[in-house]
């Protein structure tokens, strides 16, 4: 399967707004994020996601066989950690198991790395997501530690497991 990224279309609303009216899918990512989802919801976010400028925010469609199959993005952070990014993705539910995200997250992983200063990419997913975890083990990312009862998830009181990339010097 070819796994590609590529920056934001208006076009994609109807896209994203199938991936993203899934509970499944919702379960799985940070709350604030509107259910049922529409392709309004879609519109929305590709259009923040656009004027959010490139120097800290780098967001991407994920095209799978020249579809738009899920979302990912790298998000710089401030102050003392201005050199390190969280990354955060997801991919429709139809797309799970195909290696779709793995790949996704090493082409934005070598994005940020060699198109910026920055030296460390983390991810926190939750701990019960042995999917997530795998993607970010199987694109090279170290699993650091759990943050016990680190959050709190349709009233459910969650660990998370922390992950990070650290950039080779010399890259």
């Amino acid at each position: 399967m070819a796994v590609s990224i590529r920056p934001w279309r208006l076009s994609d609303a109807a896209d994203v707004a199938v991936i993203m009216n899934n509970k499944k899918v919702q379960d799985k990512l940070r709350d604030g994020i509107p259910f049922p989802y529409t392709e309004k919801d879609g519109a929305e976010f590709i259009s923040g996601t656009l004027s959010a400028g490139q120097g800290g925010a780098f967001a991407f469609a994920i095209i799978a066989d020249g579809k738009v199959a899920g979302s990912i993005g790298a998000f710089r952070q401030a102050n003392i950690y201005s050199r390190t990014a969280e990354i955060g993705y997801c991919v429709g539910e139809g797309g799970w198991g195909k290696g779709i995200c793995t790949a996704a997250v090493k082409l934005v992983c070598r994005h940020v790395f060699d198109g910026t200063d920055i030296i460390r990419i983390y991810a926190s997913p939750f701990a019960y997501n042995a999917a997530s975890c795998r993607v970010l083990e199987k694109a090279g990312f170290q699993y650091e530690g759990t943050l016990r009862s680190n959050a709190v998830k349709n009233g459910e009181v969650l660990d998370m497991k922390m992950y990070a990339l650290i950039k080779a010097y010399g890259q």
